[in-house]
């Protein structure tokens, strides 16, 4: 009778916890349909996600590279670039920095960037810098740098005239976007060099080119609150042996190392 008794009284008393653990659990549910959780505390959401909208912990000095063939480094044996190597100078001088992105793409045109900016994970990299170096401009003068060995001359100064006049017009929507994109950002405009300064038959046209789209650039970047542009044009006409790499149009290593160091300089970290 008494063994019958405990059994009951036990049994009761799981029956007892498990309503109310049921009742827990239904409170929980109904405060969770209430009150749904959106987001983590200091969360961040991935490229596609577009509902949340979350303050990004970015440093000045993080990085996105975006732009043509010198933004992703092409001609460095190591593949840093100047944006890889700025970086480490900055780190080496105790500036906290990194590389979050760099989206260079060979070839790439003003034209073929434009709509790149529309792009929801091209905006995500650039939202997540605090500064963003850009190189563009090139291939729209120089046709991409076809190789050497078929050049014999360059468009005509009135085929240049208007390319710059229409890859300017381009870039002006270019800087425009990008800061809509990430206004906190620090944009740094690395101007053009004429990679054939060393050729008699295509050094004045090149050079005449290069100095109205510099120009032009540094007029446009102007607006830019923040905005630097990096010169390039003294570096290379001097030095085109020591900094071009094997193309005849890409820096090297120590051309990109060179560039590097104009950055730094620029944006006004000392050693």
């Amino acid at each position: 009778m008494n063994t019958t008794s405990r059994i009951w009284r036990a049994a009761g008393l799981i029956s007892a916890v498990s309503t109310l653990l049921l009742l827990c659990g239904f409170i929980y549910a109904v405060r969770d349909v209430i009150y749904p959780v959106t987001s983590e505390p200091n969360g961040v959401g991935s490229p596609g996600d577009h509902s949340l909208n979350v303050p990004l912990q970015v440093s000045a000095m993080d990085v996105t590279a975006i732009g043509d063939s010198l933004a992703k480094g092409t001609g460095d044996d190591t593949g840093k670039g100047f944006a890889k190597r700025t970086v480490e100078i900055l780190k080496k001088q105790g500036t906290e920095s990194k590389l979050v992105n760099n989206l260079g793409i060979n070839g790439l045109t003003t034209k073929k960037l434009l709509p790149m900016l529309d792009e929801p994970g091209v905006q995500y990299a650039l939202k997540q810098a605090g500064m963003i170096m850009l190189s563009i401009g090139a291939n729209d003068l120089f046709e991409g740098g076809e190789p050497l060995e078929t050049r014999t001359e360059l468009p005509s100064e009135a085929e240049l005239n208007a390319k710059v006049k229409s890859a300017s017009e381009n870039l002006s929507e270019i800087l425009a976007k990008l800061h809509d994109i990430n206004p906190q950002a620090r944009i740094v405009y690395i101007s053009l060099y004429n990679p054939f300064s060393d050729m008699k038959e295509l050094k004045n046209a090149g050079d005449k080119a290069v100095a109205q789209w510099n120009s032009i650039a540094a007029e446009t970047m102007s607006s830019i609150d923040g905005g630097l542009v990096v010169p390039t044009f003294d570096l290379f006409t001097l030095q085109a042996g020591r900094y071009l790499s094997g193309d005849h149009f890409h820096p090297n290593g120590t051309g990109y190392q060179a560039i590097a160091e104009r950055i730094v300089q620029g944006i006004g970290v000392q050693e």
